[in-house]
């Protein structure tokens, strides 16, 4: 642990002991470096993958791991490789998103994974698609809360305030005022989750950040995964109805919400209630 990433890691242990179940702390090996999950819940149960939005790691999955677990459900939260948590990308570049899938397979694979559900938030949404697209047979059922970049675009007035992130001299100032203005108006944001992300974003030696295209609508058309799309109304990074309809219009007999006053960033801690329902329904019903 260097000086620079230590208060970090401490805030990363500070909040992962929130988690109101006992978690263990599982690492897997690939080509790209070591990776850290985070998994709870009976050893027996049906595996459920969670995917985190960038910056965020798995500690954000706080407000719901223990309803998941106590579902029935082994979940497996992954802190993605090459983004601020415990996974280290020392080994080979992700090359693209055929790496980051790949390497998502080798998870899987390490963990003795053959099939799991997956849930995705934001950045992990459209990884958590990308997967279900590239390997069906792996997802049994997909999860999307408010994903971006897989039925609508980013807002232009959205990448304009979330530019200055990525500028040189990153300071935890800088995350902190994103994230209050993208929640703003919106239930209070998780203050350990805020510190956490802040200090990521600005001492934290992340790799480039693996994106790709929004899928298209013919693509999202031969998804046979039964999805559940809930969206965020006050979401700043896309129009949140507009995103809804796309995914009801294309996607093979989805579930799909938009759940008033929640933002991007709080809808699955503030949102954890309702989030947390439709998702044990959503999950539980299809393995019964």
């Amino acid at each position: 642990m260097s000086a620079r990433t230590a208060p970090f890691l401490a805030a990363y242990d500070a909040l992962l002991a929130r988690w109101p179940v006992p978690v263990e702390a599982l690492t897997v090996r690939t080509a790209h470096g070591t990776t850290r999950i985070n998994a709870c819940g009976p050893r027996d149960g049906r595996p459920l993958v969670l995917l985190h939005g960038g910056g965020a790691t798995s500690t954000m999955w706080f407000a719901n791991a223990a309803a998941l677990a106590d579902a029935g459900h082994r979940v497996l939260a992954v802190d993605l490789i090459g983004d601020p948590g415990r996974s280290v990308h020392d080994g080979t570049p992700l090359d693209g998103v055929p790496g980051l899938l790949g390497w998502l397979d080798a998870v899987l694979d390490g963990l003795g994974v053959p099939e799991a559900d997956f849930c995705g938030h934001s950045y992990g949404g459209w990884i958590a698609l990308e997967y279900a697209l590239h390997a069906p047979a792996r997802v049994g059922r997909l999860a999307l809360l408010d994903p971006t970049q897989c039925f609508a675009g980013f807002r232009p007035g959205y990448l304009l305030r979330v530019l200055p992130l990525f500028l040189p001299r990153r300071t935890p100032a800088r995350a902190r005022s994103y994230l209050d203005w993208e929640t703003g108006g919106a239930p209070h944001l998780d203050p350990d989750w805020r510190e956490l992300y802040a200090l990521g974003h600005a001492d934290f030696p992340a790799s480039r950040v693996v994106t790709g295209p929004r899928p298209s609508a013919a693509r999202l058309r031969t998804l046979t995964t039964p999805t559940l799309a809930l969206f965020a109304a006050r979401s700043r990074p896309h129009h949140a109805h507009q995103a809804a309809e796309t995914a009801r219009r294309t996607l093979p007999a989805p579930e799909v919400a938009v759940l008033p006053d929640l933002s991007h960033h709080t809808l699955p801690t503030a949102g954890a209630p309702e989030v947390n329902r439709r998702l044990t329904d959503f999950l539980t019903t299809a393995h019964t």
